[in-house]
């Protein structure tokens, strides 16, 4: 039986209130904004535009949870909109966070499928729809580590999960070493790179996270013409080998050159010189 937002966060004058659907917005997933500063998450719901989409008193925000499904969302809290600038300031809101839903933000997790394209709309008319699926024992701090076997990761996740220094992750990826695929999705071209010597793969990732490119020949071509925005957009990594830090590097190397072939990563096709 479906447990409904009303019987979590009970609301009586939903009229009062616009809902905020936090998405992509072409640069950034609100998400990972909302894990790695909240200053800047709040700043989301600050932002006016022309169309003043929060016109009312309250602004109701749910974080779309682009780790499970577009229509799962995280909990990002109730605000009350103190003032309004002109609207020729485009962050023109002064807000703040409502206290007696604070201890959810970040916790409570909802299904509601995304009417739209659009981010703001009259909680009223959705209030009823929108279903509770789960309160985290903790906030949300970013995707816990899934298994060796199953990284196929966007470089934004990614960089959330490196800015943030997860531990999990860290202390998996630190003790192995491994041969890893990245793949740019705006045309199919794929490089093949490996990790060794005693730092793990988690080094050799923190630095593609800092750069976009990692040092590598085309890729650093590529990046300095686009900009760190694209790998962001664009780039995928997916581990496809994974040894122990304890493995001669030369075993490493020689499974490097295998997946080169097998992939056909060199040459037109892929981003590998050599």
């Amino acid at each position: 039986m479906d447990i409904k937002l009303s019987q979590i966060l009970p609301i009586t004058n939903t009229q009062d209130y616009k809902l905020h659907l936090a998405c992509w917005n072409g640069k950034d997933h609100p998400l990972d904004v909302f894990v790695k500063d909240r200053d800047a998450w709040e700043g989301w719901n600050t932002w006016r535009a022309v169309k003043d989409d929060f016109n009312r008193k309250y602004i109701f925000s749910l974080i779309q949870f682009h780790v499970e499904s577009t229509d799962v969302w995280l909990f990002g809290g109730i605000y009350k909109i103190l003032s309004r600038g002109s609207k020729k300031n485009a962050a023109s809101y002064k807000i703040e966070l409502c206290d007696d839903t604070r201890n959810l933000v970040g916790r409570l997790k909802v299904y509601l499928k995304r009417p739209s394209r659009s981010k703001a709309f009259k909680l009223d008319n959705y209030y009823d729809d929108i279903v509770a699926l789960e309160i985290l024992r903790e906030g949300y701090t970013g995707e816990a580590f899934c298994g060796y076997e199953r990284i196929n990761h966007d470089f934004y996740i990614l960089e959330t999960i490196f800015k943030t220094n997860r531990p999990d992750w860290k202390g998996a990826l630190e003790n192995v070493k491994g041969v890893y695929l990245i793949t740019d999705k705006s045309n199919g071209k794929r490089y093949v790179g490996s990790a060794y010597g005693d730092s793990g793969i988690w080094s050799r990732w923190e630095c593609y996270i800092g750069t976009g490119h990692g040092w590598n020949d085309e890729l650093t071509k590529l990046i300095e013409k686009e900009g760190i925005g694209y790998a962001r957009k664009y780039f995928q990594f997916t581990l496809l080998e994974y040894r122990s830090v304890k493995v001669d590097d030369n075993v490493i190397i020689e499974r490097e050159n295998y997946w080169k072939e097998v992939l056909l990563t060199r040459g037109e096709r892929g981003y590998n010189k050599n």
